[in-house]
């Protein structure tokens, strides 16, 4: 059959062409306010079998799928969406890890750059593209079909990754199915990263992530833990650098010394260590939000996350404050379709309880006995000056680039033909989803590198 034939059999054989015209966009949505608010366990609820079954149908096979070319990944998504359309789920899970080695990870915490890029968003009822990954590799795992890929042959070679956040898991992951043995190397308690300290657990409940390096540790990859490595560890053929970006932003401001005002990743940390060893963060701990006025500095991801926090943890009153002025709630002509949008976004975690405001700067921080007890703040648009009860301040304003701090990992960057450098500590602060594409083409890089060294020197 030609080129031409086996296209034109695929696209007859594509979804249902006029599903998105009859069916609805149906969204799994969010547990109850009242409910999810007591408790660290995920807030997003999820949709029966059947129910995405006819979400799938709705991909309606647009010709140029803008889906496609906006995912880092570069996932296919209309192919699985019409397998999964049709029942065949292990088709649709063998399909989507062609391209992304963790659906689950970026199915729970990706921003869908794929769902905004749909032909169908044009109309604002784009396909569940997000929501039906997760239930494709949550499938594959309840049926058992999620197992060590093990390479045919051993490549002899060994390689030392440094960082288990999503860029480093996944340039791990690669190498290890390429033949190659692999050593992870985290400085902290346990694998994951970010993932597993850095986003909430009622965003990504951890033993989504235990589950995944169990069947990492199956597949050969080894993890060493509470190991901070200053230097290039010996014994291996190459070395990848995924240490991420954890250097905060900080305010200089006025008052900047006085005890109650942290960074938002610490408070997080705090919390998510909390959830993993069971226990409860005591009231007097500094970094508890109970009976306090928490105000949030930062409009970001890292922000909204900290305000489902201090909610959870039974803080008095939350705000969250940004800088840039309040986008536009529906379009915007500067970020036009199929471009990620710039419009207003309301999380799970300010659906809560939570007073935002935009358009205003940190002027100094106010305080009494060495505590912060307000913060006074300036609008951006009219100079006018207003002071903001708080006595729990946290600073979410983003990360500095690795190439501009003096983080651990940055002892470690090297002009050595042998050594590699991933996700954030090459990029900068970025996606989840993006972290990911970098660690599969680094892992990439260095195969390339090791098959040129194996024909050098054959004998190795």
């Amino acid at each position: 059959m030609s080129v031409i034939s086996d296209l034109c059999a695929k696209i007859i054989n594509m979804g249902n062409h006029k599903a998105f015209l009859t069916i609805k966009r149906k969204e799994a949505g969010y547990r109850p306010v009242h409910e999810r608010i007591t408790d660290f366990g995920e807030v997003e609820q999820t949709l029966c079998e059947e129910d995405r079954m006819i979400q799938a149908s709705r991909c309606m096979d647009c010709g140029v799928p803008f889906c496609h070319w906006v995912c880092p990944l570069g996932n296919r998504q209309s192919e699985w969406q019409n397998l999964v359309y049709r029942g065949e789920w292990r088709k649709a899970y063998e399909n989507l890890c062609e391209t992304d080695d963790f659906p689950e990870f970026t199915g729970r915490v990706c921003p869908a750059l794929c769902e905004k890029a749909c032909v169908l968003n044009l109309n604002g009822e784009p396909v569940t593209v997000r929501e039906n990954e997760v239930a494709i590799i949550e499938k594959a795992f309840s049926e058992g079909y999620v197992q060590p890929r093990i390479a045919a042959k051993e490549s002899g070679n060994c390689v030392a990754v440094i960082g288990s956040g999503p860029a480093g898991l996944t340039c791990a992951n690669q190498l290890s199915q390429m033949g190659h043995t692999v050593t992870v190397f985290e400085r902290d308690e346990a694998p994951g990263g970010l993932l597993r300290l850095g986003i909430p657990d009622f965003k990504l409940t951890k033993n989504v992530i235990d589950r995944r390096i169990e069947v990492m540790r199956r597949q050969g990859v080894q993890f060493v833990c509470n190991t901070l490595i200053t230097d290039f560890p010996e014994g291996f053929d190459a070395v990848c650098i995924a240490t991420g970006a954890d250097v905060p932003r900080d305010l200089q401001v006025e008052g900047r010394q006085l005890k109650g005002i942290h960074f938002a990743m610490d408070f997080l940390k705090n919390q998510n260590r909390a959830v993993a060893a069971r226990w409860v963060v005591d009231d007097n701990d500094p970094l508890s939000a109970k009976f306090k006025h928490v105000l949030v500095i930062g409009g970001g991801d890292t922000g909204s996350d900290c305000v489902g926090t201090a909610i959870r943890q039974g803080a008095a009153s939350v705000v969250q404050i940004e800088i840039l002025p309040k986008p536009p709630a529906t379009t915007n002509p500067q970020t036009p379709w199929p471009y990620y949008p710039n419009v207003l976004k309301t999380s799970s975690s300010q659906e809560e309880g939570c007073e935002r405001r935009w358009s205003l700067a940190t002027e100094r921080f106010v305080g009494e006995n060495g505590k912060v007890y307000a913060v006074e703040v300036k609008s951006t648009e009219n100079g006018e000056k207003e002071t903001l009860k708080a006595d729990l301040v946290l600073l979410a304003m983003g990360f500095i680039h690795p190439k501009q701090s003096k983080q651990s990992g940055d002892t470690l960057s090297s002009s050595a033909a042998n050594v590699f450098v991933a996700g954030d500590a090459a990029s900068g602060a970025s996606l989840v989803v993006k972290a990911l594409a970098s660690g599969r083409k680094t892992a990439k890089e260095i195969n390339k590198y090791l098959s040129v060294q194996k024909i050098r020197q054959p004998n190795k």
